[in-house]
């Protein structure tokens, strides 16, 4: 059809936009030929007239349907053009997080600027074997592919990494190599991967700046190839680098930064090493202080230094190398600094001892005069002279900088060549991957010479990728017999012409280098007059006359032409180069020794790196002008020579192409600024590869794919059985116009946009369908709505009606009663009111009347008191008068006479003052001065008269007084009784009225008591009322209480179960991970144990003669003898760690807890040495006890007891002389041995412990003969007692008669000789039992001297190990001390064997002598008393074994076993065992011959078979373990031999399902339990193998079972997939299937049954296989997003139920299989469920308990609608989900551990098989063996 037909009404189209570059729009309007305007609505809301191009007439772009946005593969969009690739990187980015996306060839990679869990060890497991289609877009995906192509093609690889700073194409560079060294491995024990990335720190400090862009941005290209050998592992890799910007090292722009090593070592310049360099800050030296910016946020310099310095030792730089490398950095720094002063014009000086020159020299080890002449002058040579000139300042600086850069480009060589050398191998290589980082193309404001060269190469690399995605889609078109159409691409050979092509860009500039007055200027105007107007692509600036302009593949650049040539030439003035040669500094010379072969004709050097810089040398001979003129090589001509080599190499490689994008500047994460993204893609090559694939057919759909995908636009007619037939039919039917497709062998090829017409056209076809269905469910719906509410409205009107009529009545009802209600009511409410109207009369008139009457009674009474008060009112008045007249009186007549009295005193005065002054007048007037005393005397006279006159007064007066006092107080006390009679009548009157007011009180009391009754009763009602109310409450209560206790009891009982449970659980998830430490231990030294095998193997095929002092048993025997040292199977679980071989040559990483456990052996062999001293000592103070107490009985008890006496003593002799001999050899050992010999664990200090307990044991022997022989004495003496004597033995009569009979008949004598001869037959024994004893001695002296010798190896061993990294040294310490305790459990089983030997030799001897001595006391009872033995006959008492009689046992010769192995083990069919005889025949036939040994008490032939058998089977499971049969059977048989040694091992727990038959046939010498552990060991080992068959067996089905075939057809269908074909979910022939699971678990399943393993172990496996389907399923669920959609969902959960119900038909439901697919269910059911409201997310978050968050969030983000009718999950929903599950403490890991094995463990299950019913068949060639 045609294209206009699809701008139809809501049709979405692209349109251009200046902020988002592309905007997506919606037609308003059908699309008409001929219109010029389109209606568009915009997606903000806006309306827009888009008017078309008059000259073009172009329509916008179409937009991809909604299902094809944020495919894995740009090509499999319908409409490829720009808009849609942003489109799809943006949904890709923003959206789904997803960095990586596929666009045809090229891995679009966009940096996320954030750390992503996506390069862990799983993931990289689960890329790899995969296609590069069948997994989401990866970096891992493609080093893959690479590797794959690689072995396959047999053809070397290259991965180009390219895209501008700062886009992440280091770290993509990084991770592609991480994974070829995981997939790959090492071939040597160098480690070359590690080297390889230990390269990165060395080469991002010397090359790598800060820019304004990125802060870790790489200044050089690089191609690095990793080598490999015939089997594909890397051997090593070499490194090339190309154009390093040197003029960083003089010069930094604004906010930039030198090379990172410079910052570091400023950083470290306190350090004490850096002392010498004389180093500072920063911002101290010229050429690290220009940016401004001298540190990076986030970024420590001095950590990065020590990191540089690490990785430089793990390259294999000496100390002494690395200080040299800082010198000559610390003295470019200095160099720096060195400043010029002017002398005139054209010449310049230096300052005398200038500080920073001085340095300079000092640190290069040069002349300070001779460098200081050199920088302020040159020579120039002509044809006959050479000329010393000085130089200007501005010449001078600039030679100074050229120094630095060409001393740092040759540094930069030399730490290449280094670390060249520490990556190369001597094997030969036989491919390699090439891994090229290079900088993309570059624009810049100012654009120089650097930038010219970038584009070049990338210009180079764009014409490579460009032929080769041409060169693709051409082999594609033949592949497919396609008519092939030259596609029109661009092709930039036109540029690169105007380059490097003759009198191109680079060539003139060439010219003018050789020029002697070249400039930038007029090699501007040379490039004008032979470009400019002939070459489109050249261009000049109009407002400049130094620059020009580019048209490259991706964008015009303007190029200034200022620096050009300096550039270019990279000059350095050969006199300062020689000073240098001249250097005390041995490695300064070595960095210019390749001066001779830089100027050489070749063009590049050996290593294939680019020279970065040339030196001019000095000629010799002839015309040296001329000489140097004819073979410098400037710095575009050594680059172009690079970079020829550089496209012959990969052109000679299969490319693949790694684009990075950075999606904005401000390294914000996931921010996708599209201007910036679509400069990229133009750059890159992006949308040139679409334009390309554009161009032909870019959708292309396989034949069974299309119809699976159309068939609903098919009518049932059309199918036919040709599919390919059936499609092209349907094609020419719906698209009319053949040009638009094209059918090829096995795909058919369309046009853009074709694709998007037939989904149109399938999305109808579903529309109208779905229409048709819901119109015909709606309609169902509503009628069985409407019946239902019809039958619900009639039933619901019957009851209201029978509703209505019963409450009609009620109603009726209710009124008559309550008008009868009413009438009595009422009758009862007037006579109340009645009765309390007249109560409340009554009250109140009895209440008046009382109240008037009190009324009067208290106005008499207020009458009689105002009488009183006023009469005695009225006599206080009177009083108060008459006192108060009384006191004026008194005192008027005071006043009176005090006045006369002053008066008489005045007068008396005055008079007295006359005198005086008459004295003083008439002094001799002494007469009538006699006279005035004569009258003064006479006066007293009369005053003496009166004063008697007035005492006589005062007297009477007195008298008078007393008197009227006395009257008066008689007066008083009369007044006082009146008084007190007026106060007793006022008492009475008072008592009166207050008996009245208690009357009246009483009353009142009496009625308030009337009241406060009423009152209380009224109370004591509402009390009770109240009472019963609360004790009603109080039994609701109590019934809540109690229903509440009972609730928390059940809610405490279902917490401490639910906890119970939850510790159970947590014991037994402790218990699993035990287990499966302890397992995967076992695992490991299992590996350990085969990796011996293979390399013991080798040695003997390499060296014939083995090795001396290295003669001991297989490894396998040494591990099952090693189980004797242990006493219990918790020890041997600790110690099977060391029970490993010699460490092969191949380093395994070993976990710190093996050496701790070691340790802690240690620690308990000490405990169980102290523990056996104390028994010695316990046992010694026994003996010495039991002695004392014998010495102390009577002497009395005759000769019996005398004999019995001595007896003892001569066995306590023989015990004592054991302890004193034991004593002395633990004495001279621990004198003469070392401390470390005699420690606990070393081998003399178990060899002692061992000879202790046999010591033990024998005397533990000889007491029992002692007690023994007691009992005998007891009861001879007993039978020669005469039966009438009522006498005890111990009558002292009786025992001296006997004793006196002996003496008499001579018998004493013949005993004490008896005795005597038995003395010395033991003393001769103990004697050479001494011998041997020092025999031993002499031997663990030898076995001290070996130990000091191991001892000094491990010493030197040691040394060696100081020297090694510390991870190595950790680990080859822990290998040396496996090493050692494994050699210490070989010496040690050799000493026990001989241990054991000499027991056996002992226990036989002592049998011999108890034979002997019981004879003799037969003999000696037998002269004791003839006649008393006559009644009664004594017999000899001896110790023999008790005999049984044996049965279910088989019997062979020790020379037959390797026989029985062989025909029972080594070529046993396991099929026809099976299938004929009974399951775990050859574990019964195995433990009935060690039953049969064990009857004989033969440990030798024990140790034997069962050693014998364990080696077979490992060899049979080496040899056939990939065999599911073989090791299903044999893990069966061994469970059952393991089963039989516990059955029959006669401990009690494993014999309660015995029969008594049974029970007899239990070992009776031996305890196997180590054996059992070793035996258990070798199940466990089996059982991992089985489940690693199984695996590889299942892997290859699982995703093609349960992910993509299609179980229910027709629910999802297939969508476009572009260039990278996935595998088809189309169940083609080879293809698996759910079915082919289910085959394969029913012939494990039977396999399994018929061999007779135990159900529990079956159930186990199962589980095991479930848990491999689930996770395998899941991870590959959350790395397809094609997978997660709704209608994949539904097909995984059918699958999954089918799984389910093969469990139930295998009645293995309780297995715990079925919750190992809880993840794959969860997923499942996440895939389905709604994904919309909050509601949805709190619903996925609590059903999603068995998934991680990370997985939760991945399959949403991988969430991919199918059709039209599903939609995406939006962002918002996605980040709801995060923020509900960011508290949830899960592990960060996306995908399962698919390699994990459950812990395994074997519970007892006996066997009701009669073991003497067994029969041997004929048919295993076991005739040698007979049944006993």
């Amino acid at each position: 059809m045609a294209a206009s037909e699809l701008y139809t009404k809501f049709a979405r189209v692209w349109i251009p936009d200046p902020e988002e570059v592309w905007k997506s729009a919606e037609l308003l309007k059908d699309y008409k030929p001929g219109d010029k305007v389109l209606l568009l609505h915009l997606e903000e809301g806006k309306d827009l007239e888009y008017h078309l191009d008059p000259k073009t007439k172009e329509l916008p772009h179409l937009r991809n349907p909604d299902i094809l946005v944020g495919e894995n593969d740009l090509t499999a969009l319908s409409y490829l053009h720009e808009p849609a690739v942003l489109h799809n990187l943006r949904v890709r980015f923003i959206d789904s997080k997803l960095i990586y996306t596929y666009c045809g060839i090229v891995l679009v990679a966009i940096n996320p600027y954030e750390q992503l869990p996506i390069y862990g060890e799983d993931i990289i497991n689960a890329y790899s074997g995969q296609n590069m289609g069948d997994m989401d877009p990866h970096i891992f995906a493609v080093a893959e592919e690479a590797y794959k192509q690689m072995a396959r093609d047999e053809r070397n690889q290259s991965i180009i990494v390219s895209g501008e700073s700062g886009a992440g194409k280091t770290v993509s560079a990084k991770y592609a190599m991480r994974y070829f060294a995981t997939v790959s491995g090492s071939a040597s024990e160098a480690n070359v991967e590690e080297k390889v990335l230990a390269s990165n720190p060395i080469m991002e400090s010397i090359g790598n700046a800060k820019t304004t862009r990125n802060d870790n941005s790489s200044r050089f290209g690089k191609y690095i190839e990793i080598g490999f050998d015939k089997r594909y592992r890397i051997i090593g890799a070499n490194m090339r680098t190309y154009l390093l910007e040197k003029s960083r090292v003089v010069f930094q722009a604004e906010e930039e930064r030198n090379y990172h090593i410079f910052y570091q070592l400023c950083a470290s310049a306190k350090l004490p090493e850096f002392k010498m360099l004389r180093l500072g800050n920063a911002d101290n030296f010229n050429y690290t202080k220009q940016g401004g910016s001298p540190v990076i946020e986030g970024v420590d310099d001095a950590k990065e230094m020590a990191h540089t310095r690490q990785a430089c030792t793990l390259l294999g730089i000496s100390e002494s190398h690395q200080m040299g490398i800082f010198r000559i950095l610390a003295g470019i720094l200095h160099l720096g600094n060195v400043g010029f002063t002017s002398r005139d014009a054209d010449s310049c000086t230096i300052p005398p001892k200038h500080e920073p020159l001085c340095i300079f020299c000092d640190l290069m080890g040069v002349d300070y005069e001779e460098m200081c002449h050199w920088l302020c002058h040159r020579k120039l040579a002509t044809a006959t002279e050479t000329y010393i000139k000085p130089i200007s300042k501005l010449q001078a600086t600039n030679a100074r900088d050229a120094l630095a850069k060409h001393i740092y480009a040759k540094l930069f060589n030399w730490i290449v060549d280094n670390v060249n050398q520490a990556l190369h191998s001597a094997v030969k290589q036989h491919s390699f991957i090439g891994v090229l980082d290079i900088y993309g193309f570059e624009t810049f404001e100012i654009n120089s010479f650097e930038q010219f060269c970038i584009n070049y190469a990338n210009e180079k690399l764009q014409q490579q990728f460009n032929m080769h995605v041409f060169k693709l889609e051409q082999e594609e078109y033949m592949k497919e017999q396609i008519p092939w159409t030259l596609i029109d691409f661009y092709d930039n050979q036109p540029c690169i012409n105007l380059i490097e092509s003759k009198l191109g860009i680079l060539d003139l500039l060439d010219e003018e280098c050789k020029m002697p007055k070249g400039t930038d200027d007029t090699w501007a105007q040379k490039l004008y007059n032979t470009h400019l107007n002939k070459c489109a692509l050249f261009e000049k600036p109009r407002l400049s006359n130094k620059a020009f302009i580019i048209q490259h593949f991706a964008d015009k650049v303007e190029y200034q032409c200022e620096g050009f040539l300096e550039k270019n030439k990279d000059t350095v003035f050969e006199e300062q180069i020689k000073v240098l040669k001249s250097s005390k500094f041995k490695m300064l010379p070595e960095l210019f020794q390749d001066d001779e072969k830089a100027i050489s004709p070749t063009s590049a050097t050996s290593s294939g790196r680019t020279p970065l810089t040339r030196t001019p040398a000095k000629p010799t001979k002839g015309r040296p002008g001329q000489m140097a003129k004819e073979h410098k090589k400037t710095v575009g001509h050594q680059f172009r020579s690079s970079l020829h080599l550089l496209m012959e190499t990969l052109n000679a490689t299969t490319p693949h192409y790694v684009r990075c994008i950075k999606p904005n500047d401000f390294k914000f994460p996931f921010t996708f600024d599209e201007k910036r993204a679509v400069q990229q893609l133009r750059a890159c090559g992006v949308l040139e590869t679409i334009r390309i694939s554009a161009a032909g057919f870019p959708s292309r759909w396989t034949y069974q794919e299309f119809f699976s995908r159309y068939r609903v636009l098919m009518k049932q007619k059309d199918v036919l059985s040709d599919r390919k037939q059936t499609c092209k039919n349907v094609l020419e039917k719906l698209i009319l116009d053949k040009d638009k497709y094209q059918f090829g062998k096995t795909k058919i090829f369309f046009r853009a946009g074709q694709v998007a017409y037939l989904e149109k056209l399938r999305a109808d076809k579903l529309r109208a369908a779905c229409i048709r269905i819901q119109k015909t469910i709606r309609g169902w719906l509503l009628r069985k709505k409407y019946l239902r509410m019809r039958k619900a409205a009639i039933t619901v009107q019957r009851y209201v009606r029978g509703y209505q009529a019963r409450c009609y009545a009620k109603f009726l009802r209710r009124t008559k009663a309550a008008t009868i209600v009413q009438k009595y009511w009422r009758m009862y409410v007037v006579r109340r009111r009645y009765k309390i109207r007249r109560a409340a009369t009554i009250v109140l008139q009895s209440y008046l009347r009382g109240f008037l009457a009190r009324n009067r009674y208290s106005k008499i009474l207020r009458e009689h008191k105002a009488v009183i008060i006023q009469k005695r009112v009225r006599g206080w008045l009177a009083r108060t008068h008459y006192k108060r007249s009384m006191h004026a009186i008194i005192y008027l007549q005071c006043c009176f006479r005090r006045m006369m009295a002053k008066r008489e005193l005045k007068k008396l005065k005055i008079e007295a003052r006359s005198v005086e002054r008459y004295k003083k007048l008439h002094i001799g007037m002494e007469n009538k001065i006699m006279q005035l005393q004569r009258k003064v005397d006479e006066q007293n006279k009369d005053y003496k008269c009166l004063v008697e006159k007035l005492t006589n007064l005062e007297g009477i007066y007195n008298s008078e007084t007393e008197k009227l006092r006395s009257d008066l107080e008689r007066l008083q006390l009369s007044e006082e009784e009146a008084k007190v009679a007026t106060g007793r009548v006022l008492s009475l009157q008072e008592e009166i009225a207050k008996l009245r007011k208690d009357l009246e009180q009483t009353r009142s009391e009496k009625k308030c008591i009337e009241e406060h009754a009423d009152r209380y009763k009224q109370e004591t009602e509402q009390l009770v009322s109240n009472l019963k109310e609360e004790n009603t409450l109080l039994k609701q209560e109590k019934e809540a209480l109690n229903h509440r206790i009972v609730q928390q009891a059940k809610e405490m009982t279902e917490t401490m179960e639910k906890k119970l449970v939850e510790e159970t659980k947590q014991l037994e998830l402790d218990l699993n991970d035990e287990r499966l430490r302890y397992q995967n231990l076992l695992n490991e030294f299992s590996r350990l144990e085969e990796r011996y095998d293979d390399l013991k193997e080798e040695m003997t095929l390499m060296v014939h003669v083995p090795k001396p002092g290295h003669k001991r048993t297989d490894s396998t025997h040494s591990s099952n003898e090693s189980e004797y040292i242990f006493s219990s199977e918790i020890a041997e679980m600790e110690d099977i760690p060391s029970r490993t071989e010699e460490p092969s040559e191949k380093k395994v990483p070993l976990d710190m807890s093996l050496f701790l456990k070691l340790q802690k052996r240690v620690t308990e062999l000490e405990q169980e040495k102290q523990v056996m001293q104390d028994e010695l000592d316990r046992k010694e103070e026994q003996v010495l006890r039991s002695k004392a107490k014998e010495e102390e009985r009577p002497q009395i008890r005759g000769a019996e007891l005398e004999y019995e006496s001595l007896k003892r003593q001569e066995l306590e002799s023989e015990n004592k002389k054991l302890k004193n001999e034991l004593n002395e050899l633990r004495k001279a050992l621990s004198e003469k041995s070392a401390p470390e010999v005699t420690a606990p664990g070393a081998p003399a200090y178990r060899v002692l412990m061992e000879q202790l307990t046999s010591v033990s044991e024998e005397l533990d022997v000889r007491k029992e003969e002692v007690l023994i022989l007691r009992s005998q004495l007891v009861s001879q003496k007993e039978a020669i007692q005469p039966k009438d004597d009522k006498n005890t033995m111990t009558d002292s009569t009786i025992l001296l008669e006997d004793v006196q009979k002996m003496k008499d008949k001579g018998e004493i004598a013949q005993a004490y000789i008896g005795l005597k001869e038995t003395n010395r037959l033991l003393e001769s024994q103990l004697q050479s039992q001494k011998r041997s004893h020092e025999n031993e001695a002499e031997a663990l002296r030898g076995e001290i001297q070996s130990l000091k010798e191991e001892n000094n190896r491990q010493q030197q061993l040691l040394a060696q190990n100081l020297q090694l990294p510390p991870e190595a040294r950790i680990e080859a310490s822990l290998q040396h001390e496996i090493t050692r305790l494994t050699n210490e459990n070989l010496d040690l089983m050799e000493q026990l064997e001989k241990q054991d030997k000499t027991v056996r030799k002992l226990k036989k001897q002592l049998k011999v002598f108890a034979k002997k001595i019981g004879e003799l006391e037969v003999g000696q009872m037998e002269n004791i008393s003839p006649g008393q033995i006559i009644d009664e006959p004594i017999r000899p008492v001896n110790i023999p074994r008790k005999e049984k009689d044996f049965q279910g046992m088989l019997e062979y010769k020790k020379e037959d076993e390797q026989k029985l192995v062989k025909n029972l083990i080594l070529e046993l069919k396991p099929r026809g065992v099976a299938v004929n005889l009974i399951p775990g025949l050859p574990a019964y036939i195995l433990f009935m011959c060690v039953r049969h040994a064990d009857y004989l008490n033969d440990d030798q032939k024990v140790r034997s078979l069962l050693t014998s058998t364990i080696n077979s089977i490992k060899k049979v499971l080496k040899k056939r373990g990939d065999d599911f049969e073989t090791v299903s059977f044999w893990l069966s048989n061994t469970c059952r031999f393991l089963h039989c040694l516990k059955q029959y091992s006669g401990e009690e727990g494993f014999m309660k399902h015995n029969t008594s038959r049974q029970n007899e046939h239990c070992l009776t010498n031996f305890d196997l339990a180590e054996y059992r552990q070793v035996l258990s060991d070798l199940a466990i080992q089996i059982y991992q193998q089985l489940v690693r068959v199984l695996e590889n067996i299942l892997q290859p089905m699982i995703v093609s079972g349960m992910l993509e075939h299609e179980t229910i057809q027709g629910v999802s269908g297939v969508k476009p997939t572009g260039l990278r074909k996935r595998t088809s979910s189309i169940a083609d022939e080879g293809t698996y299937t759910l079915d082919s699971i289910l085959r394969q678990l029913n012939s494990f399943h039977s396999v399994m049954c018929q061999h007779g393993m135990d159900p529990e172990l079956i159930k186990q496996v199962v589980k095991q296989m479930f848990y491999i389907i689930g996770a395998i399923t899941l991870n590959n669920l959350l790395l397809r997003k094609d997978m997660c959609s709704w209608s994949k969902g539904m097909q995984i959960r059918y699958n999954v139920s089918q799984l389910e119900e093969w469990l139930r038909d295998k009645n293995l439901m309780n297995s715990g299989a079925k919750e190992t697919l809880e993840p794959l269910i969860q997923a499942a059911q996440l895939l389905q469920v709604k994904k919309k409201t909050d509601d949805d997310a709190e619903a996925i978050c609590s059903m999603c308990n068995a998934l991680t968050t990370a997985q939760i969030v991945k399959v949403l983000n991988l969430y991919t609608p199918v059709n039209e009718f599903e939609e995406r999950v939006s962002v918002s929903f996605i980040r709801t989900i995060q923020m509900r599950l960011r508290d949830r403490k899960d592990s960060p890991q996306l995908l399962m551990d698919a390699k994990h094995i459950f812990p395994v463990t074997f519970p007892f299950n006996p066997s009701s098989l009669a073991l003497e019913t067994i029969q041997i068949p004929a048919s295993l060639g076991l005739g040698f063996i007979s049944r006993v």
